[in-house]
């Protein structure tokens, strides 16, 4: 389901996981949180029905997929979330612009990150991991589709990461593609669905402390 900012700190989350963060799977008894934590799960636990390449079980394939997995955290999930977040849901929240400053830095963050995503992790291959597609590229391009949500068009100028997002693209199937990133890319709706939302007050001072 698609929760509504702040939902998550609602008391009925709550009792699904304490630490109120999404995503949050439950397989029948079985409560598991944090989105990388959960990829790697089902693609294990489906392994015998689920293509070899999205989690290679050659040793040092499968360590470069977590190799990715584990720089991207504080690289392009963080600044590729700061970015959406200040552009998309600071001004609801906080009843104000972004100061042009902190959207700048934000920005730039963002910008070297996808340099060492380009530079470091695709180089001249076709894929993270080489010539097929993986949890990796997924992860990644998930990520950078949330600025790209708000209007901010992080593709340009880097042919590069657009020939790479075109191939997860038809690696993913362009339908299922389109229909994971139908909310993202109507984000322009979202201080709309926010209004009269209760949790926006609960909201304000966590965006003032993170982006003061």
């Amino acid at each position: 389901c698609v929760l509504v900012p702040g939902q998550h700190y609602s008391e009925e989350f709550g009792k699904l996981s304490m630490i109120r963060k999404v995503p949050v799977m439950k397989d029948g008894s079985f409560i598991l949180t944090e989105s990388i934590a959960i990829l790697k799960y089902m693609v294990q636990k489906y392994s015998s029905s689920v293509a070899d390449h999205w989690y290679p079980a050659d040793l040092q394939q499968r360590a470069r997929v977590n190799e990715y997995l584990s720089w991207q955290h504080m690289n392009i999930r963080a600044h590729a979330s700061k970015v959406f977040l200040l552009r998309a849901v600071f001004p609801v929240i906080m009843g104000t612009e972004v100061p042009k400053e902190k959207m700048d830095a934000a920005v730039e963050d963002l910008n070297q990150s996808l340099n060492l995503l380009e530079e470091k992790f695709l180089e001249n291959k076709q894929f993270i991991v080489g010539d097929k597609i993986s949890l990796a590229d997924i992860v990644a391009l998930i990520e950078i589709m949330q600025p790209l949500g708000t209007g901010l068009n992080v593709f340009e100028g880097r042919p590069k990461l657009i020939a790479w997002r075109e191939r997860v693209k038809k690696g993913l199937g362009e339908k299922l593609f389109d229909e994971a990133h139908e909310v993202i890319m109507k984000v322009g709706s979202l201080p709309e669905k926010m209004q009269n939302n209760s949790q926006l007050e609960m909201l304000r001072p966590k965006f003032q402390k993170l982006f003061r």
